[in-house]
C-alpha cells in the first residue's frame, strides 16, 4: 500500500544551504524510492495503467528523466490530474506554477538557488509567523529539517508541487530579482523596513515624495499593464501586516506582490497626489483620474477610487482604461440569429436599444461595435460617456463632468439641439436620464444606452420602477441585450473529452429538456465537452481571455402590450421564451458545446 511504503522511504543526509553554496542533486536511491511510492499510488487511483507505467519507467531509465516529466509530456497527463493525486497522497494542498504569484524576495535572500533546485523546494510567502513552502516531497523528514533550520522559530506550512513547477518558480524569481526594477524596489523596501516592522507601523521620514515610493507606484501600474489587468487593488492592513496589492485579470483577482507595512500610507498618498486628490482627507471616499504612459507611444487612463476602511486606513482601487479600437459586430461571439436581429435594430431610424449587465461585462464594447457597423458619412452620431474608453473616427464623443453640471441628462438635451441621427448614452443611472432618452427615441433618433440589471426581462421592470411611462417606453423599445463574460478555454491546451453522465444530466437540466431535444445532439453520438490541460500560454490555468454570452429580448407587438400593462417579470419572461429568446444559460451551454468555455464558468456568471 502506498501510504505504508511512504513511511519506509529512504532519505540521505544533506547540508544546509548558504549564500553562494550549491548542493548536489538528490541521490538516485532517494528519487527511486519517492517515485516508487508515488507510482503505486497513481496505479491505486487508476490514473495510470500498469502497461503505461512500465513504458514510462523504460523512458525514465533510458533518458535519465524523472517520472513526472514523462507523465506530463509523453503520457500527456494533465497537471490538475497529477496535482490532485499528489495532494491526496501527501494530504496537503497542491500548487501549480503561476508567474503572477507573489514570491517574497526576502525569503530567498540567504538561500542558494542551486541548492533549492537540486532539492526541489522553495519558500513562497510569509503570513505572520507562518512560512508557506512549496516542496515536491512534503513527507521527506530530512528536507523538512533543512527548511526548519533555514527559518528557525517559524511555523512551516508545506504545499506539494511538481519539480518542474518549482524550477519554474525559481527561474521566475531569479529573472525578476536580476532584471525587474519592481522586484529590486520591493526587496529594498523589505530590507529598509527591517526592525521597524515590529516596533513601528509607519516609518518616520517616509513620505509620498520619496523617489523610491514614486518608482514603486509607477512599476506597480506598469506590471499591471504588462499582465493585462483591468483593475489594481491596494489593500493596506491594520497592525503590522504587509499591504496587499491585487490585480484582476480576466475577471479573477490574484496577489502578485506585497508592500512592507511601514510604507502603506506613503503609497496611498502617492496615488492620491497622482490623481489630484486631497491627501489630507482620509475619512470619506474620493474619485480621480491618472494619465499614465507605460510606453513611449502608448497612454492609458486610470480611474482612481479611495475608500476609508477599518483601522483608519484607506483602500485604493485603480481601473485601467486603455484606448481601444472598436470591435467588429461579427467578432462579438453573437449567435447568427442575434447578430442579424441586432443588425436590423441598428438600421432603424428611431427607437431605443439597451445593453445590460454588471460592471465589466463588456456593455460599452458591444455598443461601440453596434455604432461601428453604422458609422458612415450619412449619420451624425453623438456619444456621452464617463469615461471615454473606446474612440472611433466619425463619432462626436463627449466626456461627462458631473462636478460642473455636465451630466448624462444635460448632455442628452444638448445633443438634441445638435442635429443627431444616433445618440449613445454611457449609462442610464436615474429617471431624468431615462426620460430624456425615451423622449429622444420617440422624436426621430436612435438611442443606445447601458443599464446595470441582471437580465433582459428585469431591465423592463427596472425602468418602470424608476418611474418611466410604460406607454412611452413600450413604444420606444426595440430590444434589450443582456450579456456576461466567461473565462475562455486556452486555445493552446484545449482538449475534447466525452461528457460523463452527471455532466450530461447537468447540461440538460440547465438548458431545459424541451430545448435540449431541439439541439439534436444525441443523434450525433456522445456529447463532447472541452477542458484546458494547462500550458505556458495560460500560466497553467487552462483559461486565456474571455467569451461573451448573450440574451436578447426583442420589442415585439405582444411584448409591448405586456409592458404597457405592467406585466410581472415571470409573464414577460414566458412571452419572451415563446418568441424564441435564448437565455444567458442556454447561450452559455451552446458555447460550452462549441469548446469556448466550461459549464462551471457559465454557472458562475449566469445563474442566480
Amino acid at each position: 500500500m502506498a501510504m505504508a511504503e511512504l513511511g519506509a522511504r529512504a532519505t540521505q543526509k544533506r547540508e544546509m544551504p548558504t549564500a553562494g553554496a550549491a548542493k548536489a542533486a538528490v541521490s538516485p536511491q532517494f528519487r527511486q524510492t519517492w517515485e516508487r511510492s508515488v507510482k503505486d499510488y497513481l496505479i491505486f487511483r487508476s490514473m495510470v495503467k500498469q502497461v503505461e507505467l512500465d513504458m514510462a519507467i523504460e523512458q525514465v531509465v533510458a533518458q535519465g528523466l524523472d517520472l513526472e516529466s514523462v507523465l506530463l509530456h509523453q503520457q500527456r497527463r494533465s497537471r490538475q490530474e497529477l496535482g490532485l493525486a499528489l495532494s491526496q497522497f501527501y494530504r496537503c494542498p497542491f500548487l501549480a506554477f503561476d508567474e503572477r504569484m507573489a514570491l517574497e524576495p526576502s525569503l530567498l535572500k540567504n538561500l542558494s538557488r542551486d541548492y533549492l533546485k537540486a532539492n526541489a523546494w522553495i519558500p513562497m510567502r510569509r503570513e505572520g509567523n507562518e512560512i508557506h513552502v512549496l516542496s515536491n516531497d512534503p513527507d521527506d523528514l530530512e528536507k523538512r529539517r533543512d527548511i526548519q533550520q533555514a527559518f528557525p522559530g517559524a511555523i512551516i506550512k508545506l504545499v506539494v508541487g511538481l519539480r518542474c513547477d518549482i524550477e519554474m518558480f525559481l527561474k521566475h524569481a531569479t529573472c525578476r530579482s536580476g532584471g525587474s526594477p519592481l522586484a529590486d524596489i520591493l526587496e529594498k523596501l523589505a530590507e529598509e523596513a527591517g526592525q521597524e516592522r515590529i516596533s513601528q507601523v509607519d516609518l518616520i521620514g517616509v513620505n509620498e515624495n520619496d523617489s523610491i515610493i514614486a518608482q514603486l507606484v509607477n512599476h506597480v501600474i506598469a506590471e499591471a499593464y504588462r499582465l493585462g489587468a483591468s483593475d489594481i487593488h491596494v489593500e493596506p492592513s491594520a497592525g503590522h501586516k504587509d499591504t496587499t496589492v491585487r490585480f484582476r485579470v480576466d475577471g479573477t483577482c490574484f496577489t502578485p506582490m506585497r508592500i512592507p507595512a511601514p510604507y502603506r500610507r506613503a503609497v496611498v498618498s502617492r496615488i492620491k497626489i497622482m490623481a489630484n486628490l486631497d491627501i489630507a482627507e482620509s475619512r470619506k471616499p474620493q474619485d480621480g483620474k491618472i494619465a499614465y504612459r507605460p510606453t513611449k507611444d502608448r497612454e492609458i487612463e486610470l480611474r482612481v477610487a479611495t475608500l476609508p476602511t477599518s483601522g483608519g486606513i484607506e483602500d485604493v482601487v485603480l481601473r485601467l482604461l486603455t484606448a481601444k479600437e472598436p470591435m467588429q459586430l461579427d467578432g462579438m461571439g453573437l449567435a447568427p440569429s442575434m447578430r442579424d436581429a441586432i443588425g436590423t435594430i441598428a438600421q432603424k431610424p428611431y427607437g431605443m436599444f439597451l445593453c445590460v449587465g454588471p460592471t465589466g461585462s463588456g456593455k460599452t464594447t458591444t455598443l461601440h461595435a453596434v455604432l461601428q457597423s453604422i458609422n458612415t458619412d450619412e449619420r451624425k452620431i453623438w456619444t456621452a460617456e464617463d469615461p471615454i474608453e473606446i474612440t472611433q473616427d466619425g463619432l462626436r464623443q463627449v466626456q461627462i463632468h458631473p462636478k460642473i453640471g455636465l451630466t448624462f441628462a444635460s448632455a442628452m438635451r444638448a445633443f438634441l439641439r445638435a442635429d443627431p441621427d444616433v445618440i449613445m448614452i454611457g449609462e442610464m443611472r436615474d429617471k431624468e436620464t431615462a426620460d430624456v432618452a425615451i423622449e429622444a427615441s420617440l422624436t426621430g433618433h436612435l438611442v443606445l444606452s447601458t443599464l446595470h440589471t441582471n437580465s433582459a426581462v428585469e431591465t423592463v421592470v427596472r425602468l418602470l420602477d424608476l418611474g418611466c411611462d410604460p406607454f412611452n417606453f413600450a413604444d420606444a423599445m426595440l430590444g434589450v441585450l443582456a450579456q456576461r463574460l466567461c473565462k475562455r478555454l486556452c486555445s493552446g491546451c484545449k482538449e475534447a473529452y466525452p461528457a460523463s453522465q452527471p455532466e450530461h444530466d447537468e447540461l440538460v437540466h440547465g438548458y431545459g429538456a424541451d430545448g435540449w431535444s431541439s439541439l439534436r445532439l444525441e443523434e450525433a453520438g456522445a456529447v463532447r465537452l472541452y477542458r484546458g490541460r494547462g500550458c505556458d500560454l495560460c500560466n497553467h490555468t487552462g483559461f486565456k481571455g474571455r467569451v461573451a454570452i448573450h440574451e436578447l429580448l426583442l420589442g415585439s407587438d405582444d411584448m409591448k402590450g405586456l409592458v404597457q400593462g405592467r406585466a410581472k417579470t415571470s409573464v414577460l419572461f414566458q412571452q419572451a421564451r415563446q418568441e424564441g429568446m435564448r437565455t444567458l444559460v442556454q447561450d452559455g451551454i451552446r458555447k460550452v458545446l462549441q469548446g469556448d468555455t466550461t459549464y462551471r464558468q457559465v454557472r458562475a456568471v449566469a445563474l442566480k
